[in-house]
């Protein structure tokens, strides 16, 4: 990207706090966003050739908005864990293994995307963000929803297609999740918890294209506790 259009941006987030540099080319920070780091509010640095990002990204501490869709990146730095007003954070169609520890510390998350990673363990940072509405993993490498989940926050739960042969009835206790996504997974009937059916407030379950047939699913002890909440939600919206 030439110097002008850069500055044509760099200027645009200035007065709006929004920078947009996506499908740019780009594989590190340009060095005018270091006049941003006062203002910034959203970064978008989706479908570039970033294989790092750098650790610079704490001084963008007003960030509330940051995506990085569509790079090259393997990994992301601890610093992540510093920007306090962070909201969303996506990074789909990367080659992620896992988190930072530090993401425990983002307290004002809201939404985490983090579809077509290689994450192969559930990223257990994530429970006890207490704003925390949505987390999609879909298509990573996941092989169990382990125990500890019991603490996480989220609204809805988007696991599918991954490698998951277990979920852990920990996931019952979790006290706002309503929408729980499984499909395309390598789950057993055993391996799915009947607590979630009766003990907890999910009331939209997508389990298709696992290892049981649907009916034998709806078979499964506490499935008619769980068609109540379903009844109610969907009553509730007609």
């Amino acid at each position: 990207m030439g110097n002008s259009a850069l500055k044509s941006h760099f200027e645009h987030g200035q007065k709006t706090g929004v920078l947009n540099l996506s499908k740019q080319k780009l594989d590190e920070f340009p060095s005018g966003m270091k006049s941003l780091s006062n203002n910034l509010r959203s970064l978008d640095m989706s479908d570039n050739k970033f294989t790092v990002i750098p650790t610079e990204i704490h001084t963008y501490q007003k960030l509330k908005v940051l995506i990085l869709n569509r790079n090259r990146l393997t990994n992301l730095p601890d610093e992540l864990g510093s920007l306090a007003k962070l909201e969303s954070f996506s990074a789909t169609d990367n080659k992620l293994t896992t988190l930072p520890t530090s993401f425990a510390n983002l307290t004002a998350l809201k939404k985490v995307h983090l579809s077509g990673n290689l994450i192969k363990e559930f990223p257990v940072m994530l429970c006890g963000l207490s704003h925390l509405d949505f987390i999609d993993l879909s298509k990573n490498k996941l092989t169990t929803v382990p125990k500890g989940v019991a603490k996480l926050q989220c609204i809805e739960l988007n696991l599918n297609q991954n490698q998951i042969s277990s979920i852990h009835l920990d996931l019952a206790s979790c006290p706002r999740l309503k929408t729980l996504r499984i499909e395309e997974n390598c789950l057993p009937l055993e391996g799915f918890p009947s607590e979630i059916f009766y003990l907890s407030n999910v009331s939209l379950i997508c389990a298709e294209g696992n290892l049981f047939e649907m009916k034998s699913f709806m078979d499964l002890d506490g499935y008619e506790k769980y068609m109540e909440r379903y009844t109610a939600v969907k009553n509730k919206l007609l």
